[in-house]
């Protein structure tokens, strides 16, 4: 099965910004210019799902404008991007080292401000994945955020759960409307 991995365009924020599971609003010409850029090249009949989070339905609205054929995406927060609680819309560069030191300590299961870790959002992606693999579609097309494809990357390849460190994290992942395409 090939699974497209499309993340949305660049948010209307300023630059440096923390947000994860904060509901901001992506820039809507790089939404269109995203869209115009995979509307194209996605395949019919996939099996479509797309994040709860404003941003990433935003382009999942404008590739459909563009191929109108395209079934409905089903919204499934399990696609959200990590919450980073309390650091939520702060300058990361505002943010305690300590508390990124303790993040790296315990990467798996520490919850970098306050409300889910690296774990959690690896489990509900997990769950995604296995319900994808059991709907026996041939394809299927993901709008979601960069800490999921990199979770998404990471299960693929085989990582174990749970997530022994942060170096085992994918680095990579595409930038604002961008995506790629796994054999899973």
């Amino acid at each position: 099965m090939k699974l497209w991995l499309l993340r949305h365009a660049r948010v209307q924020l300023p630059e440096g910004l923390c947000y994860g599971a904060s509901d901001v609003v992506a820039d809507p010409a790089l939404t269109l210019a995203a869209a115009r850029h995979w509307a194209p090249q996605l395949p019919e009949g996939a099996h479509w799902r797309v994040s709860a989070l404003g941003r990433a339905q935003q382009l999942a609205e404008a590739i459909r404008f563009l191929r109108p054929a395209l079934p409905a995406p089903v919204v499934d927060a399990r696609l959200n991007e990590m919450h980073f609680g309390q650091w939520e819309l702060q300058p990361w560069d505002r943010i305690p080292q300590s508390a990124f030191d303790d993040w790296m300590q315990d990467f798996a299961h520490h919850r970098f401000g306050g409300i889910e870790s690296t774990q959690m959002l690896l489990e509900r992606v997990s769950l995604a994945l296995a319900d994808l693999k059991a709907s026996g579609a041939g394809s299927a097309v993901w709008i979601a955020h960069a800490g999921v494809i990199r979770a998404v990357s990471y299960l693929v390849s085989g990582g174990p759960m749970p997530i022994a460190g942060v170096g085992h994290w994918p680095r990579e992942a595409p930038a604002p409307g961008e995506g790629l395409c796994l054999d899973i």
